[in-house]
């Protein structure tokens, strides 16, 4: 189900800890509006759009109307149904396109350090290694882990890398495992080559990736996959602590929500955008 089309009203704030007296409920009430058209119902009636939105018949007309006179609406001629016209695209699509992918996931990232991990990062798979795209990172340096932008890492010792992997066909996992030499960084680090297919199909059917250990001693890393339209990995957004700081069910538990959300709004940004936000594609090895 796509965005507007559930029978809920008005959008939520964002935040559940933002206070509702801040919620302009008008405003609130246009974009619910907007979002009652979608693919299966391009063209709707006043009444359906009152019944998707959460609205009496009344508002729902006086909005219509505004959003037609703004040219956010057309009617349908010959017919009592309105439809969205391409001026919507104005609302989302210049935001999209104007920054890449790195410029969408940094503020994101931020969010996350040192609040809830000691590291965030957007990356890609290029030739067997982990190539990370953005990065925020606090207090990792005694462990001699600074990876900026542009930094790579064997993606089989890491849970960003292995996420990523698992969503691509068998065959290009073998061949970007195969395309490096795979040595222990640690005690834990898995190097054999069906261990390590056997590690993917199951990250692929849990949907994320974690890492305890197995890259640098003393961190624990959770990742997330992001993916186009069409199921391929597109990148990928991983979490790291501690493990000083947080046992790993804990941290599992409480920064894979905050993980998710980010993975779904870049996933969101790139499908919107249909690709314009120029973001890194995992490539062929």
């Amino acid at each position: 189900m796509t965005e507007g089309q559930g029978d809920s009203p008005a959008p939520k704030p964002r935040a559940s800890g933002d206070n509702p007296k801040n919620l302009v409920q008008s405003a609130a009430k246009v974009f619910a509006v907007l979002k009652a058209f979608g693919p299966d119902l391009p063209e709707l009636t006043v009444a359906e759009v009152a019944a998707r939105a959460g609205t009496d018949r009344g508002t729902a007309f006086r909005l219509i109307h505004t959003l037609v006179s703004l040219g956010y609406l057309r009617g349908v001629p010959d017919s009592k149904r309105f439809r969205l016209t391409l001026k919507c695209l104005e609302l989302g699509f210049a935001a999209l396109s104007a920054r890449g992918m790195p410029a969408h996931a940094t503020p994101l990232l931020r969010e996350l350090v040192p609040s809830i991990g000691d590291a965030a990062s957007l990356g890609t798979v290029e030739e067997g290694d982990v190539v990370y795209i953005a990065r925020i990172q606090a207090g990792l340096d005694r462990h001699g882990v600074v990876r900026g932008p542009g930094t790579r890492v064997g993606a089989y010792a890491t849970a960003l890398g292995m996420v990523v992997l698992a969503y691509l066909p068998r065959s290009e996992q073998i061949a970007h495992l195969e395309h490096r030499e795979r040595i222990k960084l640690s005690e834990r680090t898995v190097t054999d080559l069906d261990a390590l297919l056997e590690r993917l199909t199951h990250i692929r059917a849990q949907g994320y990736a974690i890492s305890d250990g197995e890259n640098a001693y003393g961190l624990r890393t959770i990742a997330l996959p992001i993916l186009d339209p069409t199921g391929r990995p597109y990148a990928g957004v991983s979490l790291t602590v501690e493990s000083s700081r947080q046992g790993l069910d804990d941290f599992v538990a409480i920064g894979m929500p905050r993980l998710r959300g980010v993975a779904d709004e870049l996933t969101q940004a790139l499908h919107l955008s249909l690709g314009a936000i120029g973001g890194p594609l995992t490539r062929r090895a």
